[in-house]
């Protein structure tokens, strides 16, 4: 496996990256001064708040606190991992990413491709075996029934994996190499003492699983019958998470320029059975309750979402864990709705019993989220008594709390006002941490240290050959190490970013600080390194009352040596002066 990127590496292509192409190719930017401006690709909004700085290589939205850079714009905007974000940056300049020798931080873009290309492979094998194998006619009357046409078996490319422990195997495993990756892949499983491998789907429909280029990344495999399980899913492989991504999604995104809303089901027939109807937007969230990554790509892709799921027990608590999952999402202009389907029902069915009219009849009647969390909450709860509504009202807030402030938060309040009966001002009584009207930021509290830090964050250039201030670590104040971390950093080249400086704190307890002081308005303009020399000057001074508070504290506990009784009178006598 792959060792690591080397650090340098990446310093090196956030430099050489300019993250206003980047965000350019996907974003339209609207020049704003020394700055770019857009509306934010992460929320809806009227007025552009989402703004790209060339100087700082560095985004931020004072909407919605997306920010990062160009690495962090990828990962957010195309849903990557991490490297997989390096190495679609160092492709766009066409940089080959190198590794370090040993480690385990995952496959290489090489032997990922090499992944996409044997699945894709192995799909046009599951493909040709519909078409060729003697079991061809049972198969085909089998989709045949399920009203599945030709046209939509091919636009989800649909195959079947014949009876048999080897087809794939003898097909494809031509040598080790390849056979280890079929295993990676999740194609072949292998036994417990590791002595056989065997294919992992047999005797079912395989209904490719896409990313949202298109690629294969595993399968999910149906019985003709009423064998058990009854779906066979890809296991988690480098290429394939389960709860990130969505079946079908490739194809809702092919339909539509803009997505209007989509509908998650929970299988893979309902999906493309769906499809078939002329519904050609649903997705299904491949076997799991819709995780918090899935609610993430939904809501990128469009702004109203419906879960349709069954109306009995388990669809109802999968529908809370989505409910749940969703909440962080639910910025303004984000709608999440709820379709339960009658006992015996499922969207496959009922779009061929009653039609697509009456399935999206449903869809426009689809309960909202105000009205089913509400009415899951009161179940157990006799909502007549005042101690019953105030139960309801202290379960219903932790919930609304992992919601982010705006207008959306304040209507389900109100909705939840209605319900309980109760006038506003009572209910924000007991929701005193919530407000129910347009946020207000929070202004950064500004200390010595943050000043630094923050000038610091924004003007690299400024720690250049810095003289080293010996009395700063003696400081006994918090982010102080952050500050000589920065100090060091910087102080090697005037040609380090933001992003660079940012990069190096990723997905640590700092980084939501620094994002904010790496924003923060400072009011220096021409004078930052003036106002930068100040704040330094202003901390070795803290140094000097931190040092004299200790000796008076000494002094007064038991007394000072001659030395430091000497120290005491010299510190005295500069502070006297200063």
């Amino acid at each position: 496996m792959a060792g690591r990127i080397p650090r340098d590496f990446i310093d090196g292509l956030i430099g050489r990256a300019d993250i206003v192409d980047i965000v350019e190719k996907r974003v339209k930017l609207k020049k704003a001064g020394k700055n770019y401006q857009a509306c934010c690709p992460f929320h809806n909004e009227k007025s552009p708040s989402f703004t790209v700085s060339q100087d700082k290589q560095f985004y931020h939205c004072f909407g919605c606190g997306a920010h990062g850079n160009a690495i962090g714009f990828l990962m957010e905007y195309d849903n990557l991992e991490f490297v997989e974000a390096i190495e679609d940056l160092a492709s766009f300049y066409g940089m080959e990413v190198p590794r370090e020798e040993g480690g385990t931080q995952g496959p290489t873009a090489p032997e990922r491709k090499d992944y996409y290309q044997l699945l894709e492979s192995v799909t046009r094998f599951y493909q040709y075996q519909l078409k060729e194998h003697p079991n061809k006619r049972v198969v085909n009357d089998y989709l045949k029934q399920r009203g599945l046409s030709a046209e939509v078996i091919k636009k989800y490319a649909i195959g079947y994996a014949a009876p048999g422990w080897d087809n794939v195997l003898k097909r494809f495993g031509r040598d080790k190499h390849t056979e280890d990756q079929l295993l990676t892949t999740g194609v072949l499983i292998e036994n417990e003492s590791k002595s056989r491998r065997y294919d992992r789907f047999r005797e079912r429909v395989m209904f490719p699983i896409r990313d949202k280029r298109g690629r294969v990344i595993g399968y999910g495999g149906r019985v003709l019958g009423d064998e058990k399980p009854k779906y066979l899913n890809s296991p988690e492989t480098p290429i394939f998470h389960k709860g990130k991504e969505l079946y079908g999604l490739y194809e809702v995104r092919q339909a539509y320029k803009e997505i209007p809303q989509i509908v998650v089901v929970e299988g893979y027939m309902d999906v493309v059975a769906l499809a078939q109807f002329g519904i050609d937007y649903a997705v299904a969230s491949l076997g799991t309750s819709t995780s918090g990554d899935q609610m993430q790509t939904l809501f990128r892709n469009t702004s109203q979402v419906i879960c349709c799921y069954d109306g009995d027990k388990a669809g109802r608590d999968a529908a809370w864990r989505a409910l749940e999952n969703a909440l962080p999402q639910l910025r303004d202009g984000k709608e999440l709705n709820f379709v339960f389907l009658p006992d015996g029902e499922d969207p496959d069915s009922l779009v061929r019993h009653q039609g697509k009219d009456a399935l999206e009849q449903l869809f426009k009647e689809a309960q909202t989220l105000p009205d089913f969390l509400f009415s899951r909450l009161s179940q157990n709860i006799d909502t007549l008594t005042d101690a019953g509504r105030s139960k309801l009202a202290s379960q219903v807030k932790p919930l609304i709390e992992k919601m982010p402030d705006g207008f959306y938060r304040g209507i389900v309040l109100k909705k939840l006002a209605r319900f309980l009966g109760w006038d506003e001002a009572k209910l924000n009584k007991l929701f005193t941490s919530i407000a129910t009207a347009k946020p207000t930021k929070k202004a950064i509290q500004i200390t010595p240290i943050r000043r630094a830090i923050g000038l610091l964050l924004q003007n690299p250039h400024i720690g250049f050959n810095l003289p080293i201030f010996d009395d700063l670590p003696q400081l006994k104040l918090p982010g102080i190490n952050i500050l000589l971390k920065l100090l060091a950093q910087t102080n090697s080249s005037d040609q380090i970013s933001t992003a660079q400086l940012l990069e190096y704190w990723r997905d640590t307890p700092e980084q939501k600080a620094l994002i904010k002081l790496a924003v923060w308005d400072h009011g220096a303009d021409d004078a930052v390194e003036a106002e930068f020399f100040d704040t330094l000057f202003v901390l070795s001074t803290q140094v000097i009352e931190q040092r004299f508070g200790e000796l008076q504290l000494k002094s007064a506990q038991g007394g000072l040596t001659k030395p430091e009784l000497l120290e005491y009178k010299n510190i005295l006598d500069e502070l006297k002066s200063s």
